[in-house]
């Protein structure tokens, strides 16, 4: 089976980007580990006001540690922390976005977690079109890594051996019948509201987990709408476009998908601040073109 560095390989990528997403994949046994003795809340927030669990913390902890002794990255922003990690040290260009554990509380329940990472060149407060590279590690079942250097979506799984090998080649997100709405249902816009109705009657089926990177990781493989709208108290969205929309965004873009705000490629919105919010509808092309022309989200 193909290995994860033999894929990277064969796509000629630059050795440096190659070393840096192998790198930060195996950190997903490290923090996979650490889910039995940091369970627990811990008295603090991030900086967000939300507040944390003792792993969001240690994963985050841990892949700054690697980043700096690594020298592979110049810079990091993570949703754990309130300013743009430096790293003067760093022998490449490359500035990584990351969301060190989505959906944590999650781990408490035994469900479906990830990490997801975007790597820029130069700077991390671009456009996610100008992402270079885009992954994310699921901790269910098995450890998937899903990733694109920008040739396709390619799915792995963590073996027995510690190694990376492919699942499956060349994802295409189809024109499924799933459909997710985070936020409360009380507080939904009537744009959205409308919309969700159409998807009912249509007949798709209700899928959520409550943890984004998995909720995505299915409706890449099954097709379908994940949104997470903006709603009364948040007009201008909940989560996040430097580390949530766009490098999952420009996963599921590579797989024929797309991602919008309800009017527009999210990808191409350059991020205002590190806190940049915006309302996300991810999946299936098909149903979010027709969002997008008879719904005046």
């Amino acid at each position: 089976m193909t290995t994860l560095r033999q894929y990277l390989n064969s796509t000629g990528c630059d050795d440096k980007l190659a070393d840096l997403i192998e790198l930060v994949a195996q950190q997903a046994k490290p923090i996979r580990e650490a889910f039995i003795s940091n369970q627990e809340y811990v008295d603090s927030e991030n900086i967000y006001g939300e507040t944390q669990i003792a792993l969001d913390k240690w994963s985050n902890e841990h892949l700054m540690k690697i980043f700096k002794e690594s020298n592979l990255v110049k810079e990091a922003a993570s949703e754990e922390e309130a300013e743009i990690v430096k790293f003067p040290d760093a022998k490449t260009d490359y500035a990584l976005t990351i969301d060190p554990l989505d959906g944590s509380s999650l781990v408490q329940v035994n469900l479906a977690v990830g990490t997801i990472v975007g790597v820029y060149e130069g700077s991390v407060m671009q456009p996610g079109v100008n992402l270079r590279a885009a992954f994310y590690m699921l901790y269910g079942p098995l450890t998937v890594l899903g990733l694109t250097v920008k040739q396709g979506v390619h799915l792995f799984a963590l073996n027995e051996e510690g190694d990376y090998v492919m699942t499956e080649r060349d994802v295409r997100i189809p024109e499924g019948k799933l459909y997710a709405s985070g936020a409360l249902k009380k507080d939904w816009l009537p744009e959205h509201a409308r919309f969700i109705k159409y998807l009912e009657d249509e007949g798709y089926k209700l899928r959520y987990s409550g943890s984004f990177v998995a909720d995505v990781h299915q409706y890449l493989k099954y097709g379908g709408l994940f949104s997470y709208p903006a709603y009364k108290g948040k007009e201008t969205g909940k989560l996040r476009l430097l580390f949530e929309a766009n490098p999952m965004g420009f996963i599921v873009s590579e797989a024929w998908g797309r991602i919008s705000n309800g009017k527009k490629n999210l990808l191409e919105i350059k991020p205002e601040k590190l806190d940049h919010r915006v309302p996300i509808y991810v999946g299936s092309r098909g149903v979010i073109e027709k969002m997008e022309k008879e719904y005046d989200i």
